[in-house]
């Protein structure tokens, strides 16, 4: 599998007997796998299996995922509450042979509260069960179609970084070719700084002075960085190739990356140097940000 972003967004639509839902799911960056949940009063059975799915689906990313509900969960089913109509049409008609007055009307007595109760009809045995799979079907495609999101934005990410790993490869390969890095280059240097402190008139201790150029010489010298940066390509080639999440390896390496370029930078003895330093500089940073969005 290649690398994944972990930025997108999916929905899915389904409907079953009248009820019609709608599952939305958005995932942005994350250190770690981090579920915001809502779903509507009734339909918390689906909290568990969904918490699943992602789990198993992803590593990284806030994901936040919802359900929407429109239509009846279930009939509504209208009953007559007898007893209540019993009493108030035998106390109607005692107060009419009191007072008098027209008989009772059925409208009337029905608008009366407690009278109707409309109440919903208890769902068939395994309604529940079937209506709830026929849900987690459909967040399995909203499912589906978040990972194909990221997957897509993580192609557009490997082609990204695996340019900018090739030009730090490329920019690393010329501080390796710099001239300032011959011998004969150091030795000039270090004759010109000679003469310069012979001008002042100080009197050096010979073996002292060739012990200090010697430091200075290694102080200045950067194979060291060059062959970490080496490495580092390597394995970020590794990662771009991976089958596995990689985007915390990838940023742990970046700040790695940082380093070398930071210290190649301090030791550079010429411009040309110091101006190849600070490009890797520049495209490490680009790296970084990058990385920050692979899963």
């Amino acid at each position: 599998m290649p690398i994944a972003s972990m930025t997108g967004f999916a929905r899915a639509s389904g409907e079953r007997q009248g009820l019609f839902w709608q599952w939305e799911i958005k995932s942005v960056n994350g250190k770690a796998l981090d579920v915001r949940l809502r779903l509507p009063s009734g339909f918390e059975a689906l909290e568990t299996p969904v918490r699943a799915a992602l789990a198993s689906a992803f590593r990284r990313g806030n994901l936040q995922v919802s359900l929407s509900i429109s239509g009846q969960v279930a009939r509504e089913t209208v009953r007559l509450n007898q007893d209540i109509l019993d009493r108030l049409v035998d106390a109607g008609e005692a107060l009419r042979e009191r007072i008098g007055g027209e008989p009772l009307r059925a409208d009337v007595l029905l608008s009366i509260k407690g009278v109707v109760e409309v109440a919903a009809a208890p769902e068939e045995e395994g309604e529940a069960e079937a209506r709830n799979a026929a849900m987690l079907e459909c967040f399995g495609e909203a499912l589906a179609s978040l990972a194909g999101a990221r997957r897509e934005e993580g192609d557009r990410l490997n082609a990204i970084v695996s340019a900018q790993v090739r030009r730090i490869a490329e920019l690393a390969d010329a501080a390796r070719r710099n001239p300032s890095r011959s011998a004969e280059s150091i030795r000039a240097r270090l004759a010109e700084q000679l003469s310069r402190i012979m001008e002042t008139g100080v009197s050096l201790d010979p073996d002292r002075l060739h012990q200090e150029a010697v430091i200075a010489a290694t102080r200045a010298d950067i194979q060291e960085e060059l062959d970490r940066l080496n490495s580092h390509v390597e394995a970020a080639q590794g990662l771009l190739a991976s089958n596995d999440a990689v985007g915390r390896k990838f940023d742990f390496l970046a700040q790695e990356f940082n380093r070398e370029a930071n210290t190649l930078c301090s030791k550079a003895s010429d411009r040309a140097l110091t101006g190849i330093g600070l490009d890797l500089k520049t495209v490490i940073d680009q790296m970084r940000e990058q990385v920050q969005n692979i899963e």
